[in-house]
Parts: C-alpha cells; structure tokens; sequence
C-alpha cells in the first residue's frame, strides 16, 4: 500500500476519534442559586434541594462552567453575580437558575438575599436584587441568555411591609416582563400576578419538570418550556401555569446539543476505505502487498482476512516447493537404480524421496488449512457485517419510534392544550351568561314579588291584546272574555296555563312573545288589514252578503205590483181600498 493511502487512512482514523467527542465549539456557562434559610422570614424547604437537582443536571449536561451557590446574603449575592458576569463575557449560552422568595414592586420584580428585613417598600432597592441586574449578568453571551425563576410565591413581607407611597403596588407573585435584549428569554414558575406552589415533595412542581425536560440532548428549548408547561398544570390540577418571557430566531436552540452523527458516518466511509485497500491488495495477490495492507491496519476483519490471504500464499509457495522437491528425490532415486548404484546410496535416495514427499503432503495439509481460515474470516466479517447492519437498523427504528412517540405526545399535549383553552372559552361564557341572568333574574323576583297582585290581571289582559288574543276592554276582570284569550293563547303557542286564573307564569310567557301569536278575527261587516279591522265597503250595484263578501244587489220589483200582492190580504175590511206606505200597510 503506498504512503498516500496509509496516509489517508490515518486522516480519516483521526476523524472517527474526534467524531466520537462532543462539539467544542459552544461554550456554556451556568449560575445557580437556592436561597431557604431565610433570616427574617419563614424558611422555605425546597430551594436548596432544587438548586442542588439543577446543579447536577448541568454538570451532566457537561457545561463549561457551573457555579452553585447557597443562601446567600445581600452583598454575597451582589458578589457572586458580578464574579458570574466576567465567566459569561466569552460564552455562547449564558444561564441562571435562582430558587427562593421574589417580590415586585411597583412593577419591578426583586429577588431576595436571605438577609432581607423590607420593614419599607422602599427597602427592596438596597436589600433585594432586581432583576434588571441578573439579567445584566448574563449579556455578554452571544447565543442565548436564559433566566430561570422559581420565586413566584406569596410576598412573605407584604403583612409587615410599611408603604411610603400609597399608590405603590405590591403585587402578587412577579410581574410580566419583555426583555430588551434579543435572544433572551425569562422563564417564570408561574405566570406574570400568579403565586407557585413550593410543592410538597422533594422539589417544587416547576424543578421537577426543569429537570425531566430541560437537558434532554437536542430538545429546542421553546418545545422543552411547553413540556414543563403541561407537567406543571397536570401536577397542580392547572392552579400553576409556568411562563416564558421574550423570544428567540428562527434557528433551534437546545440547551444540550443533540448527539453528533459524524462517527457512524466517518466509520462507514472509514470501512468502504478499507475495503477498497483491501480489493487493491487482492488484485495485486503478492505477500508484499498483503504485508502492507497489515502494517497500516493492523486490527480488523479485512486485516484478519489479509492475514489469511499471506497465510494461504505462504502455504501455497511451501506446498509448490515440497512437490517440486519429492519430484526431484523421486527421479535421483530413479536414476541411481538405473545407474547400478551401490544400495547405499539408493537406500539414502529413497528415504530422501519419502520424505520429501512426506513435506509435500504436510505442505497440502498446511494450505488446506489456510484456505478454511480464510473461508472462516470472510464468513465472520459477511456475519459481522450483518450484526451490525442489524444493530443500526435496530437503532435506527428506536429513534424512529421515540420520534413519533415525541410527536405523539406534543400532539397530544397540543391537542389537550386547546381543549383547555375551548373549556376555559365556554366556562368564561357560562359566566358571562350566569352574570347576565343573575343582573335580570332580581327584576324579574322584584316583579314577582312587589307587583300586586289585582295587577295581573290587566297586565296580562294588556299582553294577550297585544298578541292578538285579546279583543275587548282591558278592565282588569278575568272574565270569560279573559279565559278565552288564554285559551287561544295557549293553543296557538303550545302552552297549558290555567285559563281560570291570570298567573304570573302566564304573563312572562305572553310577554316573551315579540309578535302576533292568535290570528286576527274581524266582526262582521269587517275585515283584517294588517293587525287591524276595517269596515268592507262595496262597489255600486253590490251590498254586503251573508257570508260577509259583496255580492250583486237583486232587481227590485215596482211598488204597484207588491201592493195589488198585498192588498188580497186586507181586502174586504170595511169595503174600503188599502195602500203601502213605508213598508207599512194601510186601509180605509
């Protein structure tokens, strides 16, 4: 093999060693803080615990530095986060963890020393640590800056704390905020006004979650928030919603990088080199060539396999000369039994032709051998080869599942977030629509109450003319007149009220009603326009029928001839003659 191919073979080894360490290029950088031991406050028992969990976590996420501090005093914090800064002037990530008490002050978010009186809100200025100044810590880092706070529980000073201002809030929890900066974010136990709980374990809800998802190699870290999210909301029955403040670009940032690919890659391209060295060598099919191959490889199965070949050639050679000897023994003894020579000599040639032959076949033997070795080898690299295939399969359809699982997951948790979100939406409705009733329902119980009861009546009457079901006075009597507008009512709207007395379940359920409910009914000689009745008037030539239509007025006959029908009647009377006058008879 010659210097160039060993040489890239060297250069590709030196690319699977470095492969296989993880990527130098991306210094991170940690501060964590866990203040309980509370001087002038109740003692909080979970700090020290997460803050010790979180430590660990970036320790075995190999971050370049962390820096794990304890209850810490006024000045020792100022200290330690001045110290801090000058770490994160050269890093890439920059993060800082803090568990204890914070407070916000009009608007300011303040996180707490244990050596922290606040008898004033003024106090917060000097004796607490604002969090403009953590986050001042951390900018000189080019990547990402990340502030971490499980602070958000109740204001332990707030009962004791004088206001000097009135006006100055004192708020619950800490306040929302929008970092400055670009790439930094502020990730809140619980939103912005809202209290977290210390939980009742170990560690608090919020730590538990950081430390299940957050050093999870290559998880974005927008997606590792939304995990801890939903663990914290199921762990706390949604009384606690975690909160990120601020945004980063449109490039993924994981907290640990995910796990490098280049050595499979730089193995299997090692191993087609190889093999192509290996094929050369065959072709060639010399011991030189073999021996090359071996001395830049010296471990493998192709220099298993190359070790066979030379070993198969050797044998080979030994067995070419082991016949050619026998050959030659056989014809020297040939020819001194020919010549006469004295038994001596041919008795010496016989035993040198036996054993040359003797040599030839152990030379057979030997390359027989040499030849299952090589078959061996090459059927323990195709096995090996198959493994392997098998193992990366295997590895690759893990990953392959844990994706989906992953995805599976963040759809259900996506799916179950706005069902969340659709149950508040409807809640919020119920609400509003509960307010609503509870602001009509007193009107209608004053109604109920304070209207007199002489009152219904009329009322109820004025609605059912209002529907179209009353005709008639509004008087206030429930008479029949009354009844039977109820009843008509009742037909037409499909209901079932009492006719016998005017109930003010009756008057609600008229008074709902927008429009006409019973059909217009004129009287006679009328007819309905609209919701009203108007008097029929006929063209000349007709009157008003029977059935209340205009029908053509019948011919009259002349009034000569009805008084000679009519005077039969009354002839006789007096002798005398007998007249019509008016419609009236008369006689003289």
């Amino acid at each position: 093999m010659s210097m160039r191919r060993l040489a890239a073979f060297l250069f590709m080894t030196s690319i699977v060693c470095l492969a296989g360490q993880p990527a130098l290029a991306d210094k991170r950088v940690a501060f964590v803080v866990g203040n309980s031991n509370y001087q002038n406050v109740n003692v909080l028992a979970n700090p020290a615990n997460d803050a010790a969990a979180i430590t660990e976590m970036f320790k075995k996420a190999a971050f370049d530095v962390v820096e794990s501090r304890r209850d810490l005093k006024n000045t020792e914090m100022r200290r330690a986060l001045r110290d801090f800064t000058e770490k994160a002037r050269d890093a890439d990530i920059a993060v800082i963890y803090y568990a204890g008490h914070g407070i916000e002050v009009d608007g300011t978010n303040y996180l707490i020393p244990v050596d922290a009186a606040l008898e004033r809100d003024t106090d917060a200025y000097d004796e607490a640590i604002a969090l403009d100044r953590i986050l001042q810590a951390i900018e000189p880092a080019k990547q990402l800056r990340l502030v971490i706070l499980d602070a958000c529980r109740d204001n332990p000073f707030a009962k004791s704390m004088k206001r000097t201002v009135a006006s100055r809030s004192l708020g619950r929890g800490l306040a929302g905020v929008e970092p400055s900066k670009p790439n930094t974010l502020i990730a809140f136990a619980a939103k912005g006004g809202s209290t977290a709980s210390d939980g009742d374990s170990k560690n608090s809800p919020f730590t538990t979650a950081l430390l299940k998802h957050l050093a999870k190699p290559g998880l974005e870290l927008g997606k590792a928030f939304r995990l801890v999210r939903d663990d914290v909301m199921n762990a706390t029955a949604n009384k606690q919603e975690p909160f990120v403040y601020g945004s980063l670009g449109g490039n993924d940032v994981a907290l640990v990088p995910a796990p490098a690919v280049a050595p499979a890659t730089a193995a299997g391209n090692a191993n087609a080199d190889l093999r192509r060295d290996y094929e050369l060598a065959e072709r060639v099919g010399t011991k030189e060539a073999w021996d090359s191959f071996i001395l830049a490889n010296p471990s493998g199965f192709y220099t298993d396999l190359a070790k066979a070949q030379r070993n198969k050639l050797a044998a080979e050679a030994a067995r070419i000369a082991a016949t050619e000897k026998a050959r030659e023994a056989a014809e020297e003894r040939t020819r001194l039994a020919a010549e006469g020579a004295k038994s001596a000599e041919q008795a010496k040639a016989a035993a040198q032709s036996k054993a040359a032959e003797e040599a030839r076949l152990a030379a057979e033997k030997k390359k027989q051998v040499e030849d299952a070795k090589v078959v061996a080898a090459e059927q323990a690299r195709v096995a090996a080869q198959a493994k392997a295939a098998e193992e990366a399969e295997k590895t690759r359809l893990a990953a392959e599942k844990k994706k989906l699982a992953e995805d599976a997951k963040l759809a259900a948790a996506e799916q179950l977030k706005a069902v969340e979100q659709q149950n508040r939406a409807a809640e919020e409705a119920r609400k509003l629509e509960g307010a609503k009733v509870a602001a009509v329902e007193p009107a209608k119980e004053t109604v109920k109450s304070d209207r007199p009861a002489q009152d219904i009546p009329r009322l109820l009457q004025s609605e059912l003319k209002r529907v179209g079901c009353k005709t008639g006075e509004i008087d206030g009597e429930w008479n029949a007149s009354s009844r039977r507008a109820l009843s008509s009512f009742n037909d037409k709207a499909g209901t079932k009220f009492d006719v016998k007395v005017a109930s003010i379940d009756a008057l609600d359920a008229v008074k709902a009603r927008p429009g006409r409910v019973c059909p217009l009914e004129c009287e006679r000689g009328t007819r309905a326009n609209g919701d009203s009745c108007v008097k029929i008037t006929c063209d000349d030539g007709y009157v008003l029928g029977s059935s209340g239509s205009c029908e053509k007025r019948p011919e009259r006959k002349p009034a000569v001839a009805q008084r000679e029908r009519r005077a039969p009647a009354t002839a006789g009377r007096r002798g005398g003659k007998c007249f019509m006058y008016n419609g009236a008879s008369f006689c003289e």
